[in-house]
């Protein structure tokens, strides 16, 4: 790991493009070490939206690259859409979407090596193709782009709310409005840094509609449409409203009725401008098999608890 401090000369602008103007480390890298409290101003950790002041002082720790070989490997993929730019796959539970340490083999991005020839180079060599992520217990639709016009094109509907992503969830408790909005900034947790959480200090807003759709008992099956893209966001912003996602390890305990594997969390819709032809494209992933046997259960009488 390498430290460099800065002092900050005049009132400006905010923190991570003051930065990515004066090292040589990217603005999207440098957001994610602020939401990894690697940068601090004044011995304090802020959040990507703050503003620099003349007299600030700035560290960032920057930690050493890890090189990992990233090999093609014959894993078969669930393809929902595929052209000459994109590929929406229905990714698994328990496949990791890329490659990091301690884990260099049997990825999403292993078997698309496989699959295809050409992917876009934005993100390095780590992530080919990944313009956004969902967690390895998370199924459902994730897209990958094969070249870099594709990777700027989506990661800018991501950005503007133009890309849309709809997740069903089956949550702990009752819930009894028909539908909300949860608006709540999201950082890492001070106690856990393997954890995200709630909280006004270095969080980044976050917002999730939710809408129900079946209730059972102990249970609701919602669901859940990101207006933003913060990790974990679907299954932090329900545990702060009381109804943490069913078989949720991280954030609540495994599932007593039945071996979810993890959370119950689906991504089944995405819907994007294509990159190309400025056509509306909508991919669907039908619910894995062990959410259809749970939902059969509950139809069927079973609680939950």
């Amino acid at each position: 790991m390498r430290t460099e401090t800065y002092t900050v000369d005049e009132d400006s602008v905010r923190i991570d493009r003051w930065l990515s103007e004066r090292s040589e480390v990217s603005r999207s890298r440098i957001q994610e070490l602020i939401d990894d409290g690697k940068i601090t101003v004044n011995g304090k950790a802020v959040r990507t939206s703050y503003k620099v002041c003349t007299g600030d002082t700035i560290v960032m720790e920057i930690p050493d690259d890890t090189v990992l070989d990233v090999l093609p490997e014959d894993i078969p993929l669930d393809i929902l859409y595929e052209d000459h730019d994109i590929l929406i796959v229905n990714k698994p539970k328990g496949m990791v979407v890329h490659p990091a340490p301690g884990v260099s083999h049997g990825t999403l991005v292993n078997a698309v090596l496989h699959h295809c020839d050409d992917l876009s180079g934005i993100n390095g060599v780590l992530r080919p193709g990944i313009v956004h992520r969902i967690d390895k217990d998370t199924t459902g639709c994730i897209v990958v782009c094969k070249n870099d016009k594709a990777h700027e094109s989506i990661a800018a509907q991501l950005a503007d709310k133009t890309c849309h992503r709809e997740y069903l969830a089956l949550v702990k408790g009752i819930i009894h409005e028909e539908s909300g909005m949860i608006d709540a900034p999201i950082g890492r947790d001070s106690r856990d840094r393997q954890k995200m959480c709630v909280t006004e200090r270095g969080g980044r807003s976050a917002r999730t509609k939710f809408r129900v759709l079946e209730r059972f008992s102990g249970c609701t099956l919602v669901e859940c449409t990101l207006e933003t893209g913060r990790t974990h966001q679907i299954r932090v912003h329900m545990k702060y409203i009381g109804h943490p996602v069913i078989g949720d390890v991280k954030y609540y305990h495994p599932c007593r009725l039945l071996d979810t594997q993890g959370q119950v969390l689906h991504a089944y819709r995405i819907t994007l401008v294509h990159p190309r032809t400025g056509e509306t494209i909508t991919a669907e992933a039908p619910l894995p098999a062990y959410f259809e046997a749970l939902l059969k259960e509950l139809r069927e009488g079973r609680s939950i608890e």
